[in-house]
């Protein structure tokens, strides 16, 4: 107190962890900190600005990797047939569940007990063809359906299956407040947090979720998609 009073200035540990590291320290976050931060803004201008940034991207990619979706679905069938696609349930903006779609990367059986489980490791539940297609990527392209119905957007927090969002809000605190921006392709968390099968991994990445939700911005969207080519080009962070 008396160093503020002699004009010495003078920041807390939480914005000083989140200005260094680019992320919120989860042990450290309480609600007065989201409520009267100068962050988590959101307005009609920024929501227009990303969703016709969002169709642009999204329109200019399915030209663009067209060759590449053909390629990626026959790939898919020579080697397991039917089906090329598949779907999953996603918990998106304010908890709306919507159905996702990538090409399909493991065995027809690789849920046969119909639980959900996180992928691992050399999971053995991948082909080898889905092995490539995620390493390059390829197996989120059906997604740009989902950022064109305005379900997803090029940048956000990647979005959960509701089986495991259902747990991760009773376990990790705050968990719900990435539902309040739309989930997206490619975010900050992926960027910055090795590839997370675990409540421990989901609070990782929850930290530079919040950093995102609090501080995003389309230049900071641009960035993370310009440090996304690297990631697809060097096969970081894949399983």
């Amino acid at each position: 107190m008396e160093c503020k009073l002699r004009g010495v200035e003078v920041t807390s540990a939480l914005d000083f962890y989140e200005r260094e590291l680019k992320k919120a320290k989860l042990a450290m976050v309480h609600p007065s900190w989201i409520v009267f931060s100068e962050g988590f803004k959101a307005s009609r201008s920024r929501a227009f600005a990303k969703r016709f940034l969002d169709l642009a991207i999204s329109l200019t990619l399915l030209v663009l990797m067209l060759p590449f979706i053909v390629l990626t679905a026959l790939a898919v069938f020579l080697e397991t047939g039917k089906p090329i696609l598949y779907s999953q349930k996603r918990v998106g903006m304010l908890g709306r569940e919507f159905r996702i779609y990538k090409f399909r990367s493991m065995r027809q059986d690789a849920e046969k007990d119909g639980k959900a489980q996180w992928a691992s490791a050399n999971d053995s539940r991948v082909t080898k063809v889905g092995a490539f297609i995620r390493n390059t990527r390829l197996d989120e392209l059906p997604q740009i359906y989902n950022v064109l119905k305005g379900e997803m957007s090029i940048v956000g927090p990647r979005p959960e299956r509701p089986e495991f969002v259902s747990e991760l809000k009773e376990n990790i605190p705050f968990y719900d407040t990435r539902h309040y921006v739309k989930p997206g392709l490619m975010g900050w968390a992926q960027l910055k947090y090795p590839y997370g099968a675990s409540i421990e991994d989901a609070k990782g990445k929850l930290e530079y979720d919040l950093y995102y939700s609090k501080n995003h911005s389309l230049m900071m969207d641009v960035l993370i998609m310009i440090q996304t080519v690297e990631v697809v080009l060097l096969g970081k962070g894949v399983r």
